[in-house]
């Protein structure tokens, strides 16, 4: 659905339905770990296990193990997760599920792949309802084998994840001057042509594939050069053979053509 916006071929080789991380998140995420100032909050989703994982989890942060006295707690929402921790192999009803967990936390945030399934499908990764393991749809940055782990080989990974966090703490300090102010993204287009645009594109293809398709319009704009933003247009639509798409930008266009 709309061309290749939101996916692209995962370089394990993996499902051509698979996000891709950003660069720059990941580059946020090769900086590494001097000291966390606060707990990190964990979320987990169920994907498709049989409930082992999710035991052998609950049991971490029990009074024997006690995961939390390294500052590690399970939340209820991915909003307020730090890491996420998939369990299970994807199967195919939960695919949608599962990326909704991945874009509703911020960022940048640390995947982890748990269990045999979680890894890599475990005994059902050729079944016919599963997609395999986490990374076929959502980047793993973190994976903990076992069917399923032991509380320690838990600690273990989590702490190994926590080595990943470093992007929660920034490594320099920068104080905002009195004159100095944030741009917007695109500061050429006018700001209520772009809301207009993004709008459009939210209302035709839903919230996140519409913003990404309007980054992806504003970004082949031309201020002031309409037959340059044509041609750019035509390029990109033919490169991605979508005709919803082609819809959707055809309609973008009619908004910006209206508005020069």
């Amino acid at each position: 659905m709309y061309g290749d916006v939101g996916k692209s071929q995962s370089s394990n080789g993996g499902s051509p339905y698979a996000i891709q991380q950003d660069p720059q998140i990941g580059q946020l995420k090769a900086a590494l770990l001097k000291d966390i100032a606060r707990s990190v909050y964990v979320y987990r989703i169920d994907c498709g296990g049989c409930n082992g994982c999710e035991i052998e989890i609950f049991a971490s942060i029990t009074p024997v193990f006690d995961v939390e006295r390294f500052g590690i707690k399970v939340v209820s929402s991915p909003r307020h997760a730090d890491v996420l921790v998939y369990t299970g192999s994807m199967t195919r009803s939960m695919r949608i599920p599962a990326l909704r967990a991945y874009h509703a936390a911020p960022e940048p945030k640390i995947t982890v792949a748990y269990g045999a399934c979680g890894c890599a499908g475990g005994i059902f990764h050729d079944l016919y309802c599963t997609w395999g393991g986490a990374d076929k749809i959502v980047p793993i940055d973190v994976y903990i084998p076992g069917c399923p782990p032991t509380p320690a080989a838990t600690i273990f990974g989590f702490a190994m994840a926590l080595g990943l966090l470093g992007q929660k703490l920034k490594t320099s300090h920068h104080v905002q001057g009195e004159d100095e102010h944030a741009l917007p993204r695109h500061p050429e287009i006018r700001p209520g042509l772009r809301v207009e645009i993004e709008r459009e594109a939210r209302r035709m293809a839903g919230y996140y594939h519409g913003k990404q398709i309007a980054e992806a319009f504003l970004d082949l704009l031309k201020v002031g050069d309409f037959n340059k933003t044509k041609a750019n247009l035509q390029d990109y639509l033919s490169q991605k053979d979508d005709p919803r798409l082609a819809e959707i930008m055809g309609k973008l266009q009619d908004i910006y053509q209206a508005q020069s």
